[in-house]
C-alpha cells in the first residue's frame, strides 16, 4: 500500500483492477485537508485520466518484476531483447517500448518491468550517448553559451544542441527530458 501523498511521477498503481502510471502529480492544500491531484495513464489502453485523492487515502502499488535486458535488434515492428541472466530472447512492440524507442541503440541495457508476466514498461538509463547524424555545421568562434541549433540523432530523435556540435559527434542525452547534456568522447 502507498499513501496518496507518496505518489510521484512514474509510480505504477492498481486502481479499479487496472494498472495506471502516474504522469503528473500535484499536492494541493485546502483549508482543512490536502489533496493529491494526479494524472494517470492506463498502461494497457494508453489513455489518461485525472483523479483526486485525499491525503490519507491508501492505494495499491503494483508489484512489478524487474529484469535487466540488452537490446539486440529490430525486425520490422518487433524489437528483440535478451535477458542478461537466462539469455532468453523477448520481442517487444513499439507500444510496449513507448518513449524508450527514441533512445534505443543496439547493445543498450534497459530495465524491463513486467506485471504478471506481461511487459508494462521499459526503463532506460538516465543518460544515453548517441551520434549526431544531421545538423548544420559549426563555425569558428561558436561557444557553448552562444545558442543552440537542431540536431538529428542516430535513433531519429531531434534535439537542440550547442552551436559547436557537428555531424559525427557523440552527445550525452538525458532520457527523462530529452535534452542535451554534454559532448562525449
Amino acid at each position: 500500500m502507498i499513501n496518496a501523498t507518496e505518489l510521484r511521477k512514474g509510480v505504477i498503481i492498481e486502481l479499479d483492477d487496472k494498472l495506471y502510471q502516474v504522469v503528473d502529480y500535484q499536492h494541493v492544500k485546502m483549508k482543512r485537508t490536502a489533496l493529491a491531484k494526479v494524472k494517470l495513464r492506463d498502461i494497457n489502453a494508453g489513455h489518461t485520466i485525472e483523479r483526486s485523492f485525499q491525503s490519507g487515502e491508501k492505494l495499491v502499488r503494483a508489484r512489478l518484476d524487474e529484469r535487466q535486458m540488452k537490446y539486440l535488434y529490430n525486425d520490422g515492428n518487433l524489437y528483440y531483447f535478451m535477458d542478461q541472466e537466462s539469455f532468453e530472447q523477448m520481442p517487444l512492440t513499439p507500444a510496449q517500448l513507448g518513449d524508450a524507442l527514441d533512445y534505443l541503440k543496439e547493445g543498450n541495457s534497459v530495465e524491463v518491468l513486467s506485471y504478471k508476466d506481461e511487459v508494462v514498461s521499459v526503463a532506460m538509463p538516465i543518460t544515453v550517448e548517441l551520434k549526431v547524424t544531421e545538423t548544420d555545421p559549426g563555425f569558428k568562434g561558436d561557444t557553448a553559451t552562444a545558442g543552440t541549433k537542431p540536431a538529428k540523432l542516430e535513433t531519429g530523435l531531434s534535439i537542440q544542441v550547442p552551436l559547436f556540435i557537428n555531424e559525427g559527434d557523440v552527445v550525452k542525452v538525458d532520457t527523462r527530458t530529452g535534452t542535451y547534456l554534454e559532448r562525449s568522447g
